[in-house]
């Protein structure tokens, strides 16, 4: 089970009539635990009367840059438990335990040019890559912003801002229901079709993301230059131990691993009925996870050579696992030999 911490909220910060911004200071002796890449997410254990506590991801709206605090913003939704508990009851001073900051929705290089759709509370992951690239990257950045009126856009001010400190370098273009109706794909390619050489960051409702990602494909977007973040509230508690599973026998030799992570290359023997995670972290190695119920792609890497079964998967689509994408946390092998990538 992944070490958890327990941090204290230093600030919350009202964003919208139903969006809050909270602020977690990071002690010094757990700065290096909490370093972070723009993109990712915290895991928030959130208290419940039925379970005893349920496990909630937010993304980061703040930088690495900034100050050294973490912020997570989070919108409540109308059947959301999480949202709606820390909406209403997280206050400064209070302590709230996390797991360390996961996730892989983030660029491979800041100079790119980049083009971002965010919906609604989707800004927050679009937030912290866009105030990364400004601060440390060259690139262009394009920001299309839908939100059901103007009252709803968190960061409205912080955005306005930002566009007028780097008018050369980024562009916001607002998108308003209340105004312009639902944003179709149609909308979005012509918005997207001008900066057809972008890499694109997309994160949001589930209908929004669908035609953001649908525009991206009828402009012939390459594969491997859009991105999705998907908000999942997990099934799972990672907070929680799991029971030992009975070990079942093992009739197969094992499998021959090669793994790619960090820039280094490792050999190890895989087990036929070991999770591939299980197997990395056991072996000492640094790879990246969170949830471990195959919900939220923290521990996501390709397939280079041989085959896998997943035992579960609710993040990863048809395009995804085309593209050799899997969840680390759920693959067991079913061929002598797999090669795997991290980069």
């Amino acid at each position: 089970m992944v070490e958890s911490h327990k941090l204290t909220v230093a600030e919350v910060v009202a964003e919208t009539a139903d969006a809050r911004s909270v602020v977690l200071r990071i002690p010094g002796d757990r700065a290096e635990a909490f370093r972070y890449r723009p993109g990712q997410f915290l895991t928030l254990r959130v208290p419940s009367e039925q379970t005893g506590s349920v496990a909630r991801c937010y993304s980061l709206s703040s930088a690495p840059h900034e100050d050294g605090a973490l912020k997570v913003t989070v919108k409540r939704t109308a059947d959301g438990y999480g949202s709606n508990w820390i909406c209403d009851n997280v206050c400064a001073g209070m302590e709230i335990e996390v797991l360390p900051p996961a996730g892989v929705f983030t660029p491979k290089s800041f100079d790119a040019d980049l083009l971002l759709f965010a919906g609604g509370s989707g800004i927050t992951p679009v937030m912290s890559i866009l105030k990364t690239a400004l601060r440390e990257g060259s690139g262009r950045i394009v920001l299309v912003y839908a939100n059901r009126d103007e009252r709803s856009v968190i960061f409205a001010d912080e955005l306005a801002a930002l566009g007028r400190e780097h008018a050369d370098r980024l562009v916001v273009l607002h998108w308003l229901e209340s105004v312009q109706g639902l944003p179709s794909q149609a909308h979005l390619r012509t918005l997207a079709a001008p900066f057809a050489e972008y890499d694109a960051f997309i994160c949001g409702p589930g209908p929004f993301m669908d035609a953001a990602r649908g525009a991206l494909k009828e402009l012939e977007f390459p594969r491997q230059r859009i991105h999705v973040e998907r908000f999942i509230s997990l099934g799972g508690n990672p907070f929680e131990a799991a029971k030992p599973a009975e070990a079942p026998p093992e009739p197969e030799k094992p499998t021959a691993l090669s793994v790619e992570l960090d820039g280094a290359q490792h050999e190890f023997s895989w087990p036929r009925r070991e999770k591939l995670l299980d197997v990395l972290l056991d072996k000492g190695l640094d790879a990246p996870f969170s949830c471990r119920e195959g919900q939220c792609s923290a521990c996501a890497c390709r397939i280079t050579s041989g085959e896998v079964k997943m035992l579960n998967n609710e993040v990863l689509d048809s395009e995804d696992l085309a593209d050799g994408i899997i969840l680390a946390c759920q693959s067991i092998p079913l061929t002598d030999d797999v090669s795997v990538t991290y980069e």
